[in-house]
Protein backbone atom coordinates (compact mmCIF):
# COMPACT_ATOMS: atom_id res chain seq x y z
CA UNK A 1 0.00 0.00 0.00
CA UNK A 2 0.80 3.53 -0.31
CA UNK A 3 3.03 5.33 2.18
CA UNK A 4 0.23 7.46 3.09
CA UNK A 5 -2.14 4.78 3.19
CA UNK A 6 -0.20 3.06 5.77
CA UNK A 7 0.25 5.87 8.08
CA UNK A 8 -3.34 6.35 8.34
CA UNK A 9 -3.67 2.98 8.92
CA UNK A 10 -0.96 2.65 11.52
CA UNK A 11 -2.26 5.56 13.35
CA UNK A 12 -6.05 4.14 13.84
CA UNK A 13 -3.60 1.07 15.30
CA UNK A 14 -2.81 3.24 17.83
CA UNK A 15 -6.15 4.21 19.08
CA UNK A 16 -5.29 7.91 17.36
CA UNK A 17 -8.67 9.21 16.72
CA UNK A 18 -7.85 13.00 16.31
CA UNK A 19 -4.91 14.87 14.40
CA UNK A 20 -4.36 18.28 14.46
CA UNK A 21 -2.54 20.20 11.71
CA UNK A 22 -2.17 22.61 8.54
CA UNK A 23 -2.08 21.72 5.20
CA UNK A 24 1.03 22.57 2.77
CA UNK A 25 2.49 21.13 -0.50
CA UNK A 26 5.05 18.70 1.36
CA UNK A 27 2.27 16.74 3.67
CA UNK A 28 -0.50 16.67 1.16
CA UNK A 29 -0.19 13.32 0.17
CA UNK A 30 -0.88 12.85 4.36
CA UNK A 31 -3.94 14.97 3.96
CA UNK A 32 -5.45 13.19 0.60
CA UNK A 33 -4.56 9.68 2.43
CA UNK A 34 -7.24 11.07 5.66
CA UNK A 35 -9.76 12.63 3.27
CA UNK A 36 -10.46 8.90 2.57
CA UNK A 37 -10.77 7.76 6.03
CA UNK A 38 -13.94 8.16 8.45
CA UNK A 39 -12.44 7.19 11.46
CA UNK A 40 -9.83 9.88 12.18
CA UNK A 41 -11.05 13.46 13.16
CA UNK A 42 -8.96 15.91 11.70
CA UNK A 43 -8.81 18.95 13.22
CA UNK A 44 -7.74 22.55 10.82
CA UNK A 45 -6.32 25.35 13.31
CA UNK A 46 -5.46 28.35 12.01
CA UNK A 47 -1.67 28.16 13.00
CA UNK A 48 0.68 25.26 13.34
CA UNK A 49 1.84 26.40 16.66
CA UNK A 50 -1.80 25.66 17.45
CA UNK A 51 -2.21 22.67 16.02
CA UNK A 52 0.82 21.68 18.71
CA UNK A 53 -0.39 22.79 21.67
CA UNK A 54 -3.67 21.47 20.65
CA UNK A 55 -2.53 18.05 20.17
CA UNK A 56 -0.27 18.83 22.90
CA UNK A 57 -3.77 19.57 25.48
CA UNK A 58 -5.71 16.20 23.73
CA UNK A 59 -2.37 14.47 25.26
CA UNK A 60 -2.42 15.07 28.89
CA UNK A 61 -6.34 14.93 29.03
CA UNK A 62 -6.07 11.56 27.43
CA UNK A 63 -2.65 10.10 28.54
CA UNK A 64 -2.12 8.85 25.02
CA UNK A 65 0.06 11.01 22.56
CA UNK A 66 -1.56 13.13 20.40
CA UNK A 67 -0.84 13.87 17.38
CA UNK A 68 0.04 16.80 14.85
CA UNK A 69 0.86 16.93 10.91
CA UNK A 70 2.31 19.94 9.03
CA UNK A 71 4.10 20.68 5.74
CA UNK A 72 7.80 21.82 5.06
CA UNK A 73 9.54 24.78 5.78
CA UNK A 74 7.74 27.20 7.53
CA UNK A 75 5.20 24.58 8.32
CA UNK A 76 7.62 22.75 10.60
CA UNK A 77 9.45 25.57 12.14
CA UNK A 78 6.01 26.84 13.04
CA UNK A 79 5.14 23.98 15.44
CA UNK A 80 8.82 24.29 17.44
CA UNK A 81 7.42 26.53 20.07
CA UNK A 82 4.47 23.66 20.54
CA UNK A 83 6.65 20.91 20.38
CA UNK A 84 8.92 22.64 23.02
CA UNK A 85 6.35 23.01 25.41
CA UNK A 86 5.45 19.28 25.16
CA UNK A 87 8.97 18.35 25.31
CA UNK A 88 9.25 20.84 28.96
CA UNK A 89 6.21 19.09 30.51
CA UNK A 90 6.93 15.53 29.40
CA UNK A 91 3.80 15.44 27.32
CA UNK A 92 3.66 12.80 24.91
CA UNK A 93 3.29 13.82 21.05
CA UNK A 94 3.94 11.95 17.94
CA UNK A 95 4.93 14.75 15.21
CA UNK A 96 4.56 14.39 11.13
CA UNK A 97 6.02 16.73 9.09
CA UNK A 98 6.25 16.63 5.23
CA UNK A 99 9.78 17.58 3.68
CA UNK A 100 11.08 17.72 -0.06
CA UNK A 101 11.22 15.24 -1.88
CA UNK A 102 14.43 12.57 -1.13
CA UNK A 103 16.27 13.82 -4.64
CA UNK A 104 15.87 17.58 -3.76
CA UNK A 105 17.17 17.43 -0.20
CA UNK A 106 20.25 19.44 0.26
CA UNK A 107 19.62 21.48 -2.60
CA UNK A 108 18.21 24.04 -0.94
CA UNK A 109 14.84 23.43 -2.56
CA UNK A 110 11.51 25.52 -2.03
CA UNK A 111 10.34 25.50 2.04
CA UNK A 112 13.51 23.07 2.72
CA UNK A 113 14.23 23.33 5.88
CA UNK A 114 16.43 21.15 8.42
CA UNK A 115 13.79 20.54 10.71
CA UNK A 116 15.58 17.11 12.16
CA UNK A 117 18.20 19.27 13.01
CA UNK A 118 16.37 22.11 14.84
CA UNK A 119 14.10 19.79 17.00
CA UNK A 120 16.78 17.71 18.34
CA UNK A 121 16.81 19.76 21.45
CA UNK A 122 13.51 19.62 22.00
CA UNK A 123 12.12 16.20 21.31
CA UNK A 124 12.45 13.28 23.45
CA UNK A 125 13.75 11.49 19.90
CA UNK A 126 13.57 12.37 15.96
CA UNK A 127 13.58 10.46 12.77
CA UNK A 128 14.70 11.80 9.98
CA UNK A 129 13.67 9.18 7.41
CA UNK A 130 16.26 8.06 4.49
CA UNK A 131 14.20 5.23 2.98
CA UNK A 132 10.12 4.46 2.58
CA UNK A 133 11.47 1.64 3.88
CA UNK A 134 11.89 2.71 7.09
CA UNK A 135 8.55 4.27 7.34
CA UNK A 136 6.77 1.16 9.53
CA UNK A 137 9.56 0.98 12.02
CA UNK A 138 9.96 4.38 12.54
CA UNK A 139 6.18 4.88 13.27
CA UNK A 140 6.28 1.99 15.80
CA UNK A 141 9.40 3.48 17.21
CA UNK A 142 7.95 6.71 17.38
CA UNK A 143 4.66 5.95 19.61
CA UNK A 144 6.97 3.35 22.06
CA UNK A 145 9.07 6.25 22.59
CA UNK A 146 7.11 8.66 23.27
CA UNK A 147 4.53 7.23 25.74
CA UNK A 148 7.25 5.26 27.57
CA UNK A 149 9.55 6.00 30.65
CA UNK A 150 9.44 9.61 30.76
CA UNK A 151 7.30 10.97 28.10
CA UNK A 152 7.98 13.16 25.36
CA UNK A 153 7.36 14.53 21.82
CA UNK A 154 8.40 12.48 18.79
CA UNK A 155 8.93 13.95 15.30
CA UNK A 156 9.12 12.24 12.19
CA UNK A 157 10.27 14.26 9.15
CA UNK A 158 9.32 12.47 5.73
CA UNK A 159 10.09 13.16 2.67
CA UNK A 160 7.20 13.97 -0.09
CA UNK A 161 7.74 11.13 -2.56
CA UNK A 162 7.71 8.31 0.40
CA UNK A 163 4.21 9.45 1.10
CA UNK A 164 3.49 7.73 -2.54
CA UNK A 165 6.16 5.14 -2.27
CA UNK A 166 4.52 1.30 -2.03
CA UNK A 167 5.11 -0.21 0.86
CA UNK A 168 4.78 -3.15 2.92
CA UNK A 169 2.51 -3.03 6.15
CA UNK A 170 3.38 -3.89 9.12
CA UNK A 171 1.16 -4.28 12.23
CA UNK A 172 2.23 -3.04 15.86
CA UNK A 173 4.60 -5.53 17.09
CA UNK A 174 3.75 -7.56 20.54
CA UNK A 175 6.37 -7.08 22.83
CA UNK A 176 6.33 -9.42 25.77
CA UNK A 177 5.95 -8.39 29.01
CA UNK A 178 8.17 -9.70 31.57
CA UNK A 179 7.84 -9.60 35.14
CA UNK A 180 10.29 -7.63 37.00
CA UNK A 181 11.54 -7.85 40.62
CA UNK A 182 13.51 -5.33 42.08
CA UNK A 183 16.94 -5.33 42.35
CA UNK A 184 18.82 -6.24 46.46
CA UNK A 185 20.09 -3.06 46.16
CA UNK A 186 17.25 -1.40 45.03
CA UNK A 187 15.01 -2.90 48.04
CA UNK A 188 17.64 -1.67 50.15
CA UNK A 189 17.07 1.94 49.35
CA UNK A 190 13.25 1.38 49.87
CA UNK A 191 14.13 0.19 52.74
CA UNK A 192 16.17 3.40 53.93
CA UNK A 193 13.89 5.53 52.65
CA UNK A 194 11.07 4.00 54.99
CA UNK A 195 13.81 4.55 57.84
CA UNK A 196 13.88 8.31 56.75
CA UNK A 197 10.53 8.36 57.03
CA UNK A 198 9.89 7.29 59.89
CA UNK A 199 12.80 9.12 62.46
CA UNK A 200 11.92 12.41 60.12
CA UNK A 201 10.39 14.99 62.57
CA UNK A 202 8.88 17.71 60.25
CA UNK A 203 8.39 15.61 56.79
CA UNK A 204 6.54 17.34 53.79
CA UNK A 205 5.80 15.85 50.22
CA UNK A 206 6.29 17.72 47.02
CA UNK A 207 4.08 16.80 44.37
CA UNK A 208 4.78 17.01 40.93
CA UNK A 209 3.51 16.70 37.77
CA UNK A 210 5.02 13.25 37.36
CA UNK A 211 2.73 11.99 39.59
CA UNK A 212 -0.07 12.50 37.17
CA UNK A 213 2.08 11.34 34.36
CA UNK A 214 2.22 8.16 35.94
CA UNK A 215 -1.03 7.85 37.37
CA UNK A 216 -0.24 7.38 40.57
CA UNK A 217 -2.51 9.49 42.83
CA UNK A 218 -4.52 7.06 44.24
CA UNK A 219 -0.67 5.91 45.58
CA UNK A 220 0.17 8.98 46.36
CA UNK A 221 -3.19 9.38 49.08
CA UNK A 222 -2.42 6.34 50.59
CA UNK A 223 0.99 7.15 51.27
CA UNK A 224 0.41 10.34 52.75
CA UNK A 225 -2.52 8.81 54.99
CA UNK A 226 -0.37 6.38 56.01
CA UNK A 227 2.48 8.16 57.44
CA UNK A 228 0.24 11.56 58.15
CA UNK A 229 2.50 13.83 55.90
CA UNK A 230 1.41 16.83 54.53
CA UNK A 231 1.56 17.59 51.04
CA UNK A 232 2.29 20.79 48.74
CA UNK A 233 1.99 20.79 44.93
CA UNK A 234 3.86 21.89 42.17
CA UNK A 235 2.28 24.12 39.37
CA UNK A 236 1.92 20.92 37.69
CA UNK A 237 0.93 19.03 40.57
CA UNK A 238 -2.34 20.93 41.10
CA UNK A 239 -4.94 18.19 41.25
CA UNK A 240 -3.40 15.26 42.02
CA UNK A 241 -4.27 15.68 46.08
CA UNK A 242 -7.69 16.75 47.05
CA UNK A 243 -7.61 20.37 47.66
CA UNK A 244 -9.89 19.76 50.56
CA UNK A 245 -7.54 17.10 52.46
CA UNK A 246 -6.84 17.46 55.73
CA UNK A 247 -2.89 16.76 54.64
CA UNK A 248 -3.04 19.57 51.96
CA UNK A 249 -1.32 22.69 52.34
CA UNK A 250 -1.11 24.14 49.24
CA UNK A 251 0.82 25.07 46.10
CA UNK A 252 4.10 25.99 46.84
CA UNK A 253 6.57 27.67 44.84
CA UNK A 254 7.43 31.84 43.32
CA UNK A 255 3.82 32.57 43.91
CA UNK A 256 2.48 29.43 45.60
CA UNK A 257 1.09 29.60 49.09
CA UNK A 258 2.49 31.58 52.44
CA UNK A 259 1.69 28.00 54.24
CA UNK A 260 2.64 25.55 51.77
CA UNK A 261 6.35 27.71 51.16
CA UNK A 262 6.80 27.87 54.76
CA UNK A 263 5.79 23.87 55.26
CA UNK A 264 8.51 23.27 52.79
CA UNK A 265 10.98 25.62 54.41
CA UNK A 266 10.93 24.36 57.93
CA UNK A 267 10.94 20.56 56.73
CA UNK A 268 13.53 18.03 57.79
CA UNK A 269 12.74 15.78 55.22
CA UNK A 270 11.42 16.76 51.50
CA UNK A 271 9.86 13.66 49.79
CA UNK A 272 9.57 14.87 46.08
CA UNK A 273 7.27 12.45 43.78
CA UNK A 274 7.42 13.51 40.27
CA UNK A 275 9.15 16.85 40.52
CA UNK A 276 12.58 17.88 39.10
CA UNK A 277 13.39 20.80 41.71
CA UNK A 278 12.90 23.57 39.27
CA UNK A 279 13.87 26.83 40.02
CA UNK A 280 10.81 28.80 40.05
CA UNK A 281 10.05 25.72 43.19
CA UNK A 282 13.40 26.51 45.07
CA UNK A 283 14.11 29.87 44.84
CA UNK A 284 17.47 30.28 46.04
CA UNK A 285 19.29 26.12 46.17
CA UNK A 286 21.57 26.88 48.59
CA UNK A 287 18.43 28.26 51.10
CA UNK A 288 16.53 25.40 49.84
CA UNK A 289 18.66 22.62 51.30
CA UNK A 290 19.70 24.05 54.07
CA UNK A 291 18.91 21.59 57.54
CA UNK A 292 17.38 19.16 55.10
CA UNK A 293 17.47 15.82 53.93
CA UNK A 294 15.60 14.92 50.76
CA UNK A 295 14.47 11.64 49.08
CA UNK A 296 13.52 11.86 45.08
CA UNK A 297 11.35 9.32 43.63
CA UNK A 298 11.16 10.30 39.74
CA UNK A 299 10.28 7.76 36.28
CA UNK A 300 13.68 9.77 34.51
CA UNK A 301 16.83 8.94 36.60
CA UNK A 302 18.82 11.36 34.82
CA UNK A 303 16.58 13.82 37.25
CA UNK A 304 17.77 13.03 40.20
CA UNK A 305 20.63 14.68 42.15
CA UNK A 306 20.65 17.05 39.40
CA UNK A 307 19.38 20.27 40.52
CA UNK A 308 19.33 19.12 44.77
CA UNK A 309 21.36 16.52 46.13
CA UNK A 310 19.04 13.19 47.73
CA UNK A 311 20.13 11.52 50.63
CA UNK A 312 18.24 8.82 48.87
CA UNK A 313 17.20 8.53 44.74
CA UNK A 314 14.23 5.54 43.31
CA UNK A 315 14.08 5.77 40.03
CA UNK A 316 11.01 3.99 38.55
CA UNK A 317 7.79 3.05 38.08
CA UNK A 318 5.94 5.86 40.47
CA UNK A 319 3.23 3.43 41.54
CA UNK A 320 5.38 0.79 42.38
CA UNK A 321 7.70 2.87 44.18
CA UNK A 322 4.90 4.25 46.34
CA UNK A 323 3.15 0.87 46.90
CA UNK A 324 6.35 -0.55 48.28
CA UNK A 325 7.65 2.67 50.47
CA UNK A 326 4.10 1.65 52.58
CA UNK A 327 5.12 -1.92 53.13
CA UNK A 328 6.04 -1.05 56.98
CA UNK A 329 3.86 0.05 59.83
CA UNK A 330 3.72 3.89 60.59
CA UNK A 331 5.28 4.45 63.67
CA UNK A 332 6.02 7.96 63.24
CA UNK A 333 4.32 10.85 65.48
CA UNK A 334 4.00 14.06 64.40
CA UNK A 335 2.21 15.82 66.46
CA UNK A 336 4.10 18.56 67.22
CA UNK A 337 4.86 19.52 63.51
CA UNK A 338 1.23 19.34 62.42
CA UNK A 339 0.46 21.69 65.27
CA UNK A 340 3.23 23.81 63.47
CA UNK A 341 1.21 23.49 60.48
CA UNK A 342 -2.24 24.03 61.49
CA UNK A 343 -0.97 27.50 62.96
CA UNK A 344 0.26 28.55 59.92
CA UNK A 345 -2.78 27.27 57.95
CA UNK A 346 -5.00 29.65 60.04
CA UNK A 347 -2.33 32.80 60.01
CA UNK A 348 -1.80 32.48 56.23
CA UNK A 349 -5.73 31.93 55.27
CA UNK A 350 -6.96 33.82 52.56
CA UNK A 351 -9.83 35.86 52.78
CA UNK A 352 -12.15 36.96 50.06
CA UNK A 353 -13.83 39.90 50.73
CA UNK A 354 -16.36 40.41 47.34
CA UNK A 355 -14.18 43.26 46.15
CA UNK A 356 -13.34 43.36 42.63
CA UNK A 357 -9.82 41.92 42.14
CA UNK A 358 -8.55 38.93 40.46
CA UNK A 359 -8.20 36.48 43.11
CA UNK A 360 -12.07 37.12 43.71
CA UNK A 361 -12.90 36.61 40.09
CA UNK A 362 -10.81 33.59 40.47
CA UNK A 363 -12.45 32.09 44.15
CA UNK A 364 -15.86 32.85 42.27
CA UNK A 365 -14.61 30.42 39.63
CA UNK A 366 -13.66 27.55 41.84
CA UNK A 367 -16.98 27.79 43.85
CA UNK A 368 -19.58 27.82 41.02
CA UNK A 369 -17.66 24.57 39.36
CA UNK A 370 -17.32 23.12 42.43
CA UNK A 371 -20.94 23.21 43.52
CA UNK A 372 -22.41 19.94 41.91
CA UNK A 373 -21.32 17.17 40.39
CA UNK A 374 -20.28 18.69 36.73
CA UNK A 375 -17.08 17.99 35.90
CA UNK A 376 -14.49 21.14 35.05
CA UNK A 377 -11.36 20.97 33.91
CA UNK A 378 -9.00 24.52 34.13
CA UNK A 379 -7.02 25.23 30.94
CA UNK A 380 -4.73 28.25 31.38
CA UNK A 381 -2.41 30.53 29.52
CA UNK A 382 1.01 31.79 31.66
CA UNK A 383 0.98 35.27 33.41
CA UNK A 384 -0.71 36.57 35.86
CA UNK A 385 -3.88 35.13 35.64
CA UNK A 386 -1.48 31.58 36.04
CA UNK A 387 -0.55 32.43 39.04
CA UNK A 388 -4.23 33.65 40.24
CA UNK A 389 -5.99 30.95 38.85
CA UNK A 390 -2.87 28.07 40.55
CA UNK A 391 -3.56 30.13 43.90
CA UNK A 392 -7.71 30.48 44.04
CA UNK A 393 -9.15 27.78 42.15
CA UNK A 394 -9.69 24.42 43.75
CA UNK A 395 -9.03 21.64 41.94
CA UNK A 396 -9.80 17.95 43.51
CA UNK A 397 -8.61 15.59 40.94
CA UNK A 398 -6.03 14.98 38.68
CA UNK A 399 -6.21 16.23 34.53
CA UNK A 400 -8.77 19.35 36.11
CA UNK A 401 -5.03 21.55 35.79
CA UNK A 402 -3.51 22.04 32.28
CA UNK A 403 -0.69 24.70 32.18
CA UNK A 404 2.32 25.20 30.68
CA UNK A 405 4.82 24.90 33.56
CA UNK A 406 8.46 24.01 32.17
CA UNK A 407 8.52 26.59 28.92
CA UNK A 408 6.11 28.93 29.81
CA UNK A 409 4.24 29.85 26.63
CA UNK A 410 2.03 32.04 26.60
CA UNK A 411 -1.06 31.43 23.61
CA UNK A 412 -0.60 27.64 24.97
CA UNK A 413 -4.21 28.27 26.71
CA UNK A 414 -6.81 28.47 24.08
CA UNK A 415 -5.79 25.90 21.38
CA UNK A 416 -5.04 23.28 24.14
CA UNK A 417 -8.49 24.37 26.08
CA UNK A 418 -9.59 23.13 21.90
CA UNK A 419 -7.41 19.75 22.26
CA UNK A 420 -8.86 18.96 25.90
CA UNK A 421 -12.38 19.97 24.86
CA UNK A 422 -12.13 17.32 21.96
CA UNK A 423 -10.89 14.68 24.56
CA UNK A 424 -13.36 15.41 27.21
CA UNK A 425 -16.36 15.45 24.66
CA UNK A 426 -19.54 15.63 27.27
CA UNK A 427 -17.60 14.18 30.04
CA UNK A 428 -16.18 17.49 31.28
CA UNK A 429 -16.52 21.50 30.44
CA UNK A 430 -12.93 23.15 29.74
CA UNK A 431 -12.59 26.53 31.28
CA UNK A 432 -9.77 28.65 29.79
CA UNK A 433 -7.95 31.52 31.33
CA UNK A 434 -6.07 34.39 30.11
CA UNK A 435 -4.68 37.27 30.04
CA UNK A 436 -5.16 40.26 27.31
CA UNK A 437 -0.70 39.24 26.76
CA UNK A 438 -1.69 36.08 26.15
CA UNK A 439 -4.35 36.01 24.53
CA UNK A 440 -3.13 37.85 21.67
CA UNK A 441 -0.30 35.62 20.60
CA UNK A 442 -3.05 32.51 19.92
CA UNK A 443 -6.49 34.19 19.85
CA UNK A 444 -7.53 33.16 16.28
CA UNK A 445 -8.04 29.87 17.60
CA UNK A 446 -11.46 31.45 18.55
CA UNK A 447 -12.16 30.47 14.85
CA UNK A 448 -11.42 27.17 15.42
CA UNK A 449 -13.45 26.84 19.05
CA UNK A 450 -16.45 28.58 17.24
CA UNK A 451 -16.66 26.18 13.91
CA UNK A 452 -16.04 23.42 16.11
CA UNK A 453 -19.04 24.81 18.63
CA UNK A 454 -17.23 23.55 21.56
CA UNK A 455 -18.81 24.35 25.04
CA UNK A 456 -15.23 26.34 26.01
CA UNK A 457 -16.02 29.30 28.54
CA UNK A 458 -12.62 31.56 27.85
CA UNK A 459 -11.97 34.22 30.80
CA UNK A 460 -9.48 37.23 29.34
CA UNK A 461 -8.47 39.04 31.71
CA UNK A 462 -7.78 42.25 30.50
CA UNK A 463 -5.60 44.81 32.72
CA UNK A 464 -3.77 46.57 29.86
CA UNK A 465 -1.29 45.28 30.49
CA UNK A 466 1.93 42.26 30.59
CA UNK A 467 1.14 42.18 33.98
CA UNK A 468 3.61 39.40 34.95
CA UNK A 469 6.66 41.49 32.94
CA UNK A 470 4.99 44.72 34.75
CA UNK A 471 5.43 42.84 38.42
CA UNK A 472 9.43 41.79 37.50
CA UNK A 473 9.87 45.33 36.64
CA UNK A 474 8.61 46.72 39.81
CA UNK A 475 10.51 44.63 41.88
CA UNK A 476 14.24 44.18 39.85
CA UNK A 477 14.06 47.17 37.72
CA UNK A 478 13.19 49.96 40.15
CA UNK A 479 9.87 50.29 38.14
CA UNK A 480 10.94 51.22 35.15
CA UNK A 481 8.10 50.28 33.32
CA UNK A 482 9.24 49.58 29.65
CA UNK A 483 7.17 47.58 26.85
CA UNK A 484 4.73 46.46 29.16
CA UNK A 485 1.35 48.65 28.97
CA UNK A 486 -0.76 47.90 26.42
CA UNK A 487 -2.11 51.57 26.09
CA UNK A 488 -4.27 50.85 23.23
CA UNK A 489 -7.66 50.08 24.28
CA UNK A 490 -8.91 46.97 21.92
CA UNK A 491 -11.93 45.61 21.81
CA UNK A 492 -12.11 41.97 23.03
CA UNK A 493 -16.06 41.72 22.75
CA UNK A 494 -16.13 42.20 19.18
CA UNK A 495 -12.94 40.34 18.28
CA UNK A 496 -14.87 37.49 19.89
CA UNK A 497 -18.17 38.32 18.39
CA UNK A 498 -16.85 38.54 15.07
CA UNK A 499 -16.07 34.61 14.89
CA UNK A 500 -19.32 34.65 16.35
CA UNK A 501 -19.07 33.99 19.49
CA UNK A 502 -21.28 35.41 22.51
CA UNK A 503 -18.96 37.45 24.81
CA UNK A 504 -19.91 39.39 27.88
CA UNK A 505 -18.16 42.90 29.31
CA UNK A 506 -17.73 42.48 32.61
CA UNK A 507 -17.05 45.77 34.60
CA UNK A 508 -17.48 44.40 38.32
CA UNK A 509 -18.28 41.22 40.75
CA UNK A 510 -21.83 41.57 40.27
CA UNK A 511 -21.21 41.51 36.59
CA UNK A 512 -18.85 38.61 36.44
CA UNK A 513 -21.10 36.07 38.78
CA UNK A 514 -23.84 37.43 36.17
CA UNK A 515 -21.89 36.61 33.20
CA UNK A 516 -20.01 33.34 34.57
CA UNK A 517 -23.69 31.82 35.68
CA UNK A 518 -25.22 32.77 32.50
CA UNK A 519 -22.29 31.08 30.39
CA UNK A 520 -22.23 28.16 33.14
CA UNK A 521 -26.05 27.37 31.73
CA UNK A 522 -24.83 27.52 27.97
CA UNK A 523 -23.02 25.00 26.25
CA UNK A 524 -21.78 27.77 22.79
CA UNK A 525 -18.62 29.00 23.15
CA UNK A 526 -18.34 31.61 25.15
CA UNK A 527 -16.10 34.62 26.10
CA UNK A 528 -16.06 36.88 29.01
CA UNK A 529 -13.46 39.83 29.28
CA UNK A 530 -12.86 40.89 33.12
CA UNK A 531 -12.28 44.70 32.29
CA UNK A 532 -9.82 45.08 35.75
CA UNK A 533 -7.25 47.41 37.11
CA UNK A 534 -3.44 46.60 37.24
CA UNK A 535 -2.14 44.88 40.27
CA UNK A 536 0.98 42.41 41.62
CA UNK A 537 0.53 38.53 42.40
CA UNK A 538 1.33 38.07 46.35
CA UNK A 539 2.50 36.05 47.77
CA UNK A 540 6.01 36.21 45.49
CA UNK A 541 8.78 34.73 47.57
CA UNK A 542 12.13 35.92 47.41
CA UNK A 543 13.95 33.88 45.31
CA UNK A 544 17.63 35.53 46.50
CA UNK A 545 16.88 34.64 50.12
CA UNK A 546 14.60 31.86 50.06
CA UNK A 547 11.06 30.54 49.54
CA UNK A 548 10.26 31.63 53.50
CA UNK A 549 10.66 35.62 52.88
CA UNK A 550 8.11 37.18 50.79
CA UNK A 551 8.03 40.16 48.62
CA UNK A 552 5.68 43.02 49.74
CA UNK A 553 3.79 45.19 47.51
Amino acid sequence: MKGSAAIVKCLKEYNVDTIFGYPGGMILPLFDALSQDNDINFILTTHEQSAAHAADGYARASGRPGVCIATSGPGATNLVTGIATAFMDSIPMVIITGQVDSNLLGKDSFQETDIFGITMPITKHNFKLNNSDELMTTLHLAFSIANSGRKGPVLIDIPKDFFSANIIYSPIPVKPVLPQEPDADFSICIAEAIDEILKAQRPVIIAGGGVILGEAHKELISFAEKYNLPVVATLMGIGVFPNSHSLYMGFAGLHGRKAANMTVAQADLVIAVGSRFGDRQTGNIEHYIHDKHFIHIDIDPAEIDKNVHSSIGLSGDMKTILQLLMQRPATNSLTAWWKTLHAMQQKFTYEYNGTYDVPNVMHIISKEINKDNQSFAIVTDVGQHQMWAAQHIKRFLPKTWFTSGGLGTMGFGLPAAIGTQLYFKNTARIIHISGDGSIKMTGNEYYTMATLNLPIISIIINNECLGMIRQLQKVFYNERYFSCNLPHKMDYVKYAESFGIKAYDVHSIDDFIEAFCNALKNTMPQVIVVNISKSFVEPMTNTSTGINTFIEF
